[in-house]
């Protein structure tokens, strides 16, 4: 199979294509004006529409409205153009439509920087948006898994009638790598897929009753905060998605997603060369949190686990010492404002908690 040399904003913005996606609506933001300057390219090639809209508030207003009328749809922004989509992403998901949104985070918080970063984790996995909802939230590590997780991410969207989250970073986008792309899918299925909606999408002006009331509010909304309350309570145990390296005899756990977690794989490498037992655990899923990799340690050998992330206050972190559960110490290694963690910083880190016990 080919392999193509691209971007990382590149890489995102062809998966969504050949996954079906044929409506974008964006405003330029720096590290990700690469996804909508590609699309804009290239959605018209297949008979999709682009629109560079006014702001980001009439963007996700856009998806959703392209949404709801059964077409595979997108935005992407970064860090503080998120923000401004929140209320947005939140009559998404109390409509229960499927959409893709990708961050590329950048440093912050305020109006930020450009510099690349993972200071969105929280707003990411826990506050995206009012009204208690949840959201898939896919944290790719190579240009590879950006493209094959951005292709499953419509397929995620349209199975569950929710909008899915690519957390990504300004590394990322700007990064080149060569990936091999999946298999675009074809007008016909791309016709087949939007006329499969029609039990709930608005074709011709006509809209279910049940889906109306959605998109407009109403006074009935436990019964259907109590199903989507259930779904997320099925994600935990059909969606938790994470990788294991050299865990079985690890004394000492690295931990880390996205971005970081190839350092981390990095500094896992180097210590085992010096002969420390060391192992590490990346969600490929942030949300929901891979809870079951932490239980599955054993404590009685594990020394500790060190938590890698390129955020100060740290937030991933958090999620693990919950996971952790006090049954090791949870430290951090941690950069910030742009900054990109140094290998030897993690080495060091973990060396000092290998030898604390």
């Amino acid at each position: 199979m080919e392999k193509i040399f691209v971007k990382g904003c590149e890489a995102v913005a062809e998966a969504a294509v050949r996954a079906g996606c044929r409506f974008f609506a964006g405003y330029p933001i720096t590290p990700q004006n690469e996804v909508p300057e590609y699309l804009a390219r290239k959605l018209p090639q297949v008979g999709g529409i682009f629109v560079q809209a006014e702001s980001e508030i009439a963007s996700i207003s856009m998806v959703f409205g392209a949404a709801a009328g059964g077409t595979r749809s997108m935005t992407s922004s970064a860090s503080t153009g998120v923000s401004l989509m929140s209320e947005g992403i939140s009559a998404l998901a109390g409509a229960h439509l499927p959409a893709v949104i990708c961050n590329f985070q950048r440093s912050g918080p305020g109006i930020s920087n450009i510099q690349p970063s993972q200071q969105d984790y929280n707003q990411a996995t826990k506050a995206h948006g009012h009204g208690a909802f949840r959201m898939l939230v896919l944290a790719p590590s190579t240009l590879q898994e950006a493209a094959d997780m951005t292709y499953r991410a419509f397929d995620l969207a349209d199975k569950y009638l929710n909008p899915v989250y690519l957390l990504l970073d300004g590394f990322t986008g700007a990064m080149m790598e060569p990936i091999v792309f999946p298999d675009p899918k074809s007008d016909e299925w791309i016709l087949e897929n939007k006329a499969s909606k029609a039990g709930w999408a608005l074709f011709d002006g006509n809209l279910r009753e049940e889906r109306r009331r959605a998109m407009g509010g109403r006074n009935d909304q436990e019964p259907d905060n109590i199903a989507s309350a259930e779904m997320y309570e099925r994600w935990k145990g059909t969606e938790v998605e994470y990788e294991e390296t050299l865990t079985d005899d690890a004394e000492l756990i690295i931990t880390a997603y996205g971005i970081s977690a190839r350092f981390a794989g990095a500094a896992v490498k180097k210590l085992r060369e010096e002969g420390l037992k060391v192992g590490l655990i990346r969600p490929v899923k942030v949300y929901p949190f891979p809870e079951e990799a932490f239980d599955k340690l054993d404590y009685t050998r594990v020394r500790g686990i060190l938590s890698v992330e390129m955020s100060i206050p740290a937030n991933f972190a958090e999620d693990v010492k919950y996971a952790a559960c006090r049954r090791a110490p949870v430290k951090t290694c941690l950069s910030s404002g742009g900054n990109i963690l140094e290998l030897d910083a993690i080495l060091d880190a973990a060396r000092e908690l290998y030898g604390s016990r």
